[in-house]
């Protein structure tokens, strides 16, 4: 380990092999990290707050501190961070609350830019872009691939679906979902995220039958529960196709159109 002499690092606080922490850096009693993490300059770790491998944050990061809810008492709620994330500077994500089941989570491979803000009780999968001063507030889920552009606010409780895209500046008040493009404020699907879907290896077939998905779904004028067994009868069955129509079967605070 590299510690720089003038960071504070508490005795009781669990490195791994390889890990670098900057100056005036602060880590907490109940931090751990993970091997060949790179902690910079004026970093804070607080609370339970869990680091994985081969991470690093960038300064003036501050992860664990207690979630800004009105009910929190004090709870040893938890963060808890995967591998290979990168976390740049001004960063804040929050210690989850007892009632929304005590973990924020942020899965492996994430590039989360500068000023960004994850809330408690987010779950955030893997190879997720968050662009500059997006914000998540609590509870949020964003499955994996799933990109938010900057300056954008996502309500409590909202649903981003794998390989969506958000674009800069929207207000997300409902789920966004699956392989689509949203963006405004309110938010307003804007057709299928090809672009991403064909940079990542969707083939053609895939990519037709979202389409076919994505009119029927939404641009149909069907009621929802008619038009999802219209999909299910016509599109041919792929899972990417059952993984839209599970998504918009269960959302609660209802999807994006």
């Amino acid at each position: 380990m590299e510690i720089h002499p003038t960071a504070i690092v508490h005795p009781r606080a669990t490195m791994a092999p390889g890990v670098k922490i900057g100056p005036y850096s602060l880590i907490g009693e109940n931090v751990r990290i993970g091997k060949d993490t790179v902690i910079d300059s004026q970093v804070v770790l607080d609370g339970w707050t869990e680091i994985g491998e081969r991470c690093h944050l960038f300064s003036f990061v501050s992860i664990g501190a207690p979630p800004q809810h009105l009910r929190y008492r004090g709870e040893p709620t938890r963060v808890i961070i995967g591998n290979g994330n990168v976390i740049r500077e001004f960063v804040t994500i929050n210690r989850a609350t007892a009632e929304g089941g005590g973990e924020t989570v942020l899965g492996n491979d994430n590039f989360i830019m500068a000023y960004s803000h994850i809330a408690h009780d987010c779950k955030i999968g893997n190879q997720v872009i968050m662009a500059n001063a997006s914000t998540l507030a609590g509870h949020i889920e964003v499955e994996d691939f799933a990109i938010v552009g900057g300056l954008v606010a996502i309500h409590q409780y909202v649903r981003v679906g794998r390989y969506a895209i958000i674009g800069g500046a929207s207000g997300v008040p409902k789920d966004v979902p699956p392989y689509m493009c949203a963006a405004g404020n309110r938010a307003k699907l804007f057709g299928l995220n090809t672009v991403g879907l064909k940079r990542h290896g969707f083939p053609d077939a895939t990519l037709a039958a979202l389409k076919q998905a994505y009119r029927i779904l939404f641009r149909s004028h069907l009621t929802l529960n008619k038009a999802i067994e219209k999909v299910q009868a016509e599109v041919p069955d792929l899972p990417e196709i059952r993984h839209i129509v599970e998504f918009v079967q269960n959302s609660k605070r209802g999807i994006c159109r």
